[in-house]
Formats: structure tokens, sequence, C-alpha cells
């Protein structure tokens, strides 16, 4: 026994060593783009933002006024995705000039909420860009007009960013920042960012592309269904033979707050056990690397065999140096690395919480609908 928890031990650390090592360091965070010169003086009449809002009264008070600080001629288009908390009525005096408010029709079958609001806007967009941007982001001056710039020079039709989620209370800040470094383990950016690589990632909060592609694909009717859309929707576009781009920010926030564990699990447990495709092997597979990964290491420090303590030590070390880049990034301390084990199984728990209602048929829960 104690032989084959050496092995564990060892292939845990392997694991990290393996992270650490990959070319294309998806643990980095070195793929980044900023606001550097803010000016309300820019001219942004080529692009329409489209906003698919439900039951968003409270957080479009500030992404609306923050939309129109960006530059001037900026087109607007929200869909009232039939909200029960006057979103419309708010968005409406929040901003008088270029936006145009939809009301959202019922939501046909087979489709998502957001989709189906974005489909619905789609039709009247008649500039060359087009931003969709969820109702809880943010974006600070300036940096509209520089991803339509970073466009241009990394010459891409889609771009899009991460944004900095909320990360004030206790359980934002232990989660939130591994909310993100697991994206990127999972989408790794370096790989989504190459012409070649089958890898295709956007953050569905902030996404810039040029406007003929939607109707190329075939509009968001091609997406319909999809619970990952923002990962569907880059895809789509590279099997094209597009370009895409994807980092990380500080000048895209989510405003949404997350304060509780169960708002967390909530949030991750909708499309957990899509990402692994709705496999149980899969899962199966990612549990086990998920034991191996993050609970091996701590449990090995207490077994008898010097050698098991000296792998299982390296393993956590491994884990916390790759984590350390995230943390610096979104300007927390590093001692909340030390928590990684425990953050590790509590993503896996969420990801058995999706997986347990899709087999029970529960569905996914979001903003008071159900999606099979």
């Amino acid at each position: 026994m104690e032989t084959i928890l050496t092995l564990f031990a060892i292939t845990g650390a392997a694991i990290w060593l393996t992270i650490l090592l990959l070319p294309w360091r998806p643990w980095s965070t070195r793929e980044v783009l900023d606001a550097s010169s803010p000016s309300a003086e820019e001219d942004l009449s080529d692009i329409t933002v489209l906003i698919p809002a439900r039951n968003e009264a409270e957080t479009i008070k500030a992404t609306l006024p923050a939309l129109t600080a960006q530059g001037r001629g900026l087109n607007i288009i929200l869909i009232d995705d039939q909200s029960s908390d006057g979103t419309g009525q708010v968005a409406r005096k929040a901003v008088d000039e270029n936006l145009l408010i939809i009301k959202g029709e019922s939501l046909p079958s087979g489709w998502t909420g957001k989709l189906w609001a974005l489909e619905q806007g789609r039709g009247h967009i008649k500039t060359p860009f087009t931003l969709l941007l969820d109702a809880d982001i943010e974006p600070l001056p300036g940096i509209i007009g520089e991803l339509k710039r970073a466009m241009q020079e990394r010459d891409v039709q889609l771009i899009s960013l991460m944004a900095e989620l909320r990360m004030e209370t206790f359980w934002e800040r232990l989660l939130m920042p591994a909310f993100i470094y697991f994206f990127k383990l999972l989408y790794p950016f370096r790989l989504s960012n190459t012409g070649t690589s089958r890898v295709a990632a956007a953050a569905g909060g902030c996404i810039l592309l040029e406007t003929r592609l939607l109707h190329e694909i075939g509009g968001f009717d091609s997406l319909r269904g999809e619970l990952i859309d923002d990962c569907a929707l880059a895809r789509r576009i590279k099997t094209l033979g597009y370009k895409t781009w994807i980092g990380l920010t500080h000048s895209v926030r989510s405003i949404r707050p997350y304060e509780k564990l169960r708002t967390i699990w909530e949030m991750v447990a909708r499309t957990a056990f899509t990402q692994l495709h709705y496999s149980g092997l899969v899962l199966a597979l990612c549990t086990a690397v998920m034991v191996l990964s993050f609970v091996v290491p701590v449990l090995g420090l207490f077994l008898p065999s010097g050698m098991a303590k000296f792998f299982s030590a390296l393993g956590l070390a491994i884990m916390i140096l790759c984590y350390l880049p995230t943390l610096k990034f979104y300007g927390l301390p590093g001692r909340w690395a030390l928590a990684l084990p425990l953050i590790g199984i509590l993503y896996l728990a969420m990801t058995w919480t999706s997986a347990m209602r899709y087999w029970l048929g529960i569905g996914s829960h979001w903003k008071g609908r159900v999606y099979q």
C-alpha cells in the first residue's frame, strides 16, 4: 500500500511539473490588453454594442454610463429579455442617445435566453463592428477603442477579454481567481490565439468582432442550445479560417457580486458538466486527475515514506508556483495559493453537482429559466 501511495504522490508531482513546463505556459498572465490612452472624443460610430439583459436593473445603471464615456457615436442595442424588474426603464433613464431598446419575445424551444436575445438584436446592427457585452460588465474609459486598434494590429477578426471578476468577499477572493486560472488551463490563451490551433476560447462578457462574421456563421441560430456559447462562437469563427485573440485585462470589470459560496456553486454547476461533453468517462478521468493533483500532495505529507513526502512537497510547491501569477495579476496576497488544494476539491464537487443534475434530468437554472 505504501508503494502505491508513493506512486500516487509521484504522479501528482508529475502532473504539476508537466503544467509548469508546457511550452504554451497556461499558468502565465502574458496575454493582457488594457486601455492606454482614454479619450472621450474618440469616434466609435462604427461599433454597435449588443447587450442581452434579463432582470439587470441594478447592473445596467453602471454599464450604460460606462459605455457612453468610451467615445463619440457608440451605438447601443439593449434587448430587454422579458425582465420583471424594470430593466428597460432604468436603461432609458441611464442613456438618452444612440440607445435602441428591444422588447424581447418569448424564448423558443431549443434556445438559451442569452443567445435568443442576441439573435433578436442582430438584425438591427448596421455597423461593421459588433461588441457583445454582458449587462453586468463595466468597461473602463478607452478600452473599446483599444480593442478595435488591437484587432487591426493583430490582424484578427474576433477579440475577447476575460473580465476582471469581483474579488471583495472571502468566497470571491478564494474562488474567483481560480475560476479564471482553471479556464486558462482548459483553454490555453496562447494556443487559442494561434491561427492553426484547434483550441478556441472567448470570454462571453466582452467580445468585439466583425459584424459580417455573425451573418457568415448563420447568426446565433448556429449556436442555439450552447451553454458555453462564447467558446462555441470562437470555434465556429476559427473553423471558417478566421483568427481570434483572447486576453486578460483590468479595464473590463464584472460588477456582479458572488458573495456566498452557494452563488458561486450555482454559477459553476450550470455548465461544468457541459465542459466535459456530458461524458461519465471524462468525468471519472477528471476526478482522478483532480484527486491526484490536489488531494494526494496534501495527504502524502503525512505518509511514513520519505519519498512520498518529498514528491508530495514537490507537487505542492509547483502547484503554488503555477497559481502565483494569477494572484499577482489581480493584486491578491500569495498566501491565497496555500488554499488551492481546497479550492480544487470545491470545484470538483461543483462539477459532480453539475453531472448529478444532468443525470437526474434537473437541467441548468439561470434567471428563472431551466435548460435541459
